[in-house]
């Protein structure tokens, strides 16, 4: 009996996080049958691979993304370091999402007190949550499996790179539910979790960019390279993460017999005094909610663009092939080796990035609705389409501060630099995020009013597919009308490249009429709880 019912929980916790591990096994599956691909395509010959690397091996711009590599003449040396390096920290951040959605987003729910009512303790329904992460991490490391077989690599090497690259998924699905232990909502508990990958991923920074190789064993993303998956192998690093994400477990387990359920360990806010600053109207209140998420992206991106611009005069001409002279050029004649080029190519992921918040904002809306919290606002003189207008009002102010906060950062790192980048071209590249913001906001939200449980899944999978889609096309060798479906293929490159009107007008267009019809469609259905 209980045994069917551990059983029973872990297929549930599994079933429930199937469009996440389907979305993200996507991408490392393309991302790990697309690098072998386009190596040998750009750096056909050996004395290719051998400036490439005498370039770029060293080149610290480079190594903020991808980490120290350890073979770049072979095609699964670059693999390693390509896939290894930026996949690591994508399954991170997975791991931490696995967990929280598995654990505190149940208690949030009171779903947890209904199965804890049953013939089931508080451990074992822990261990069966953990267990259907578990399952997810299986998903991730078959799917980057696949990819490199399908790559063109060997099984045995691609099944040890593919287990390094989900190493830190393990570590951080712990994590995530340690900090669930701590948290007293899923909000603080996600920010927690998130804010030790970003601790985890500036440590591995530091120690590639400042060649301190020593502090790379102080982080779980230090601990993939030091593995060496392709050259040299270390599989017996990969105690690393088994130790401490057990330590990690057998801790969040001790916490969880301490503590009620549906609280945490640190003060919550109920126990404080009643604070009403910012709750006089809708925005104000959504301002109060998301101030610390919002918080925690400026200073995410800031910092990082800050890096970027301090780095970005350090790339050198050398090593660059034919072959990717050629396919820059696609891209208006884009030269990555002056510090405008690189800024210009590196903003696009803060286009991203800045897309990917603006999502966040309608996910965030959307759990208000399946929370219950709504009906209690709605409750008040407050119209639907006035509410989600303020929402999607606020979310485009605060994606224009991260942007253009962010080109500020950049031209404050490359001054530091003499890069000779001005404030004007870099304020324009900040500025160059906010219309596809807009854009994949209005799409996010018409997805919330139509169809309210699949909203977080159209929102992320659109802006996922077409970054994706432009990133990788040209290399798959698609036809470019195929490539003109991607919103990201109308980006210019700020400041390398003029900005361009048209395409941001259309863009904010197209997003300004969906949002529209989105506000028309919220207030002709029903809320939809969980």
């Amino acid at each position: 009996m209980v045994r069917r019912a551990h059983r029973a929980l872990a297929r549930r916790a599994f079933a429930d996080a199937r469009t996440r591990n389907i979305s993200f096994g996507l991408l490392f599956l393309i991302v790990a049958v697309l690098q072998p691909a386009a190596y040998r395509q750009t750096y056909p010959t050996l004395a290719d691979r051998m400036a490439f690397a005498e370039s770029f091996g060293t080149n610290r711009s480079v190594m903020l993304f991808y980490g120290k590599p350890r073979d770049l003449l072979t095609v699964e040396g670059y693999t390693a370091w390509r896939v290894g390096g930026i996949l690591a920290l994508f399954a991170a951040v997975w791991g931490v999402m696995a967990a929280v959605r598995a654990l505190r987003a149940e208690e949030d729910a009171g779903r947890q007190e209904l199965v804890l009512a049953a013939a089931v303790g508080r451990r074992q329904a822990f261990l069966s949550a953990l267990a259907g992460v578990a399952g997810g991490i299986v998903v991730l490391w078959l799917a980057i499996l696949a990819g490199l077989v399908m790559g063109g690599l060997a099984v045995p090497g691609s099944a040890f790179l593919a287990l390094v690259t989900v190493s830190p998924a393990v570590v951080f699905a712990a994590a995530g539910a340690a900090v669930c232990q701590l948290a007293d909502s899923r909000r603080l508990a996600t920010a927690l979790g998130l804010g030790l990958v970003s601790v985890a991923f500036v440590v591995r920074v530091v120690a590639d960019t400042d060649d301190r190789p020593a502090l790379r064993w102080a982080s779980p993303l230090g601990w993939t390279e030091e593995m060496r998956a392709f050259a040299d192998p270390r599989p017996a690093v990969l105690l690393l993460p088994a130790v401490l994400a057990a330590l990690l477990v057998a801790v969040a387990a001790a916490a969880l017999a301490r503590r009620d359920i549906g609280r945490g360990m640190l003060s919550s806010r109920d126990a404080r005094a009643p604070r009403t600053r910012l709750l006089g109207s809708a925005p104000g209140q959504a301002l109060r909610a998301e101030a610390g998420v919002l918080a925690a992206w400026a200073a995410g991106l800031w910092i990082f663009a800050l890096v970027i611009g301090v780095v970005s005069s350090s790339i050198s001409a050398a090593g660059i092939s034919e072959e990717l002279r050629r396919q820059l050029e696609a891209f208006g004649g884009l030269s990555i080796v002056t510090p405008r080029g690189y800024l210009s190519l590196t903003f696009l992921f803060f286009v991203l990035a800045v897309c990917l918040f603006a999502c966040a904002q309608v996910t965030a809306a959307r759990h208000e609705e399946a929370d219950g919290r709504l009906e209690t606002l709605l409750a008040l003189p407050l119209g639907r389409a006035r509410w989600l207008a303020g929402r999607l009002a606020l979310a485009v102010a605060a994606a224009a501060m991260l942007g253009l906060g962010s080109g500020v950062a950049a031209w404050a790192g490359a001054a530091s630099q003499s890069a000779g980048v001005g404030l004007a071209g870099m304020l324009a590249a900040g500025a160059n995020c906010v219309p596809a913001a807009v854009l994949f906001l209005g799409i996010a939200a018409l997805g919330f009013a139509v169809l309210p449980r699949s909203s977080a899944t159209i929102a992320y999978g659109a802006v996922s597919a077409a970054f994706v889609w432009e990133l990788f096309g040209a290399v798959a060798g698609a036809p470019d009308w195929t490539l003109q479906v991607s919103p990201f293929h109308h980006i210019g490159f700020v400041p390398a490249q003029s900005f361009r009107p048209l395409a941001a007008a259309v863009m904010a267009a197209v997003g300004l009429a969906a949002a529209g019809a989105a506000l028309w469609r919220f207030r002709r259905r029903d809320l939809v709880g969980a």
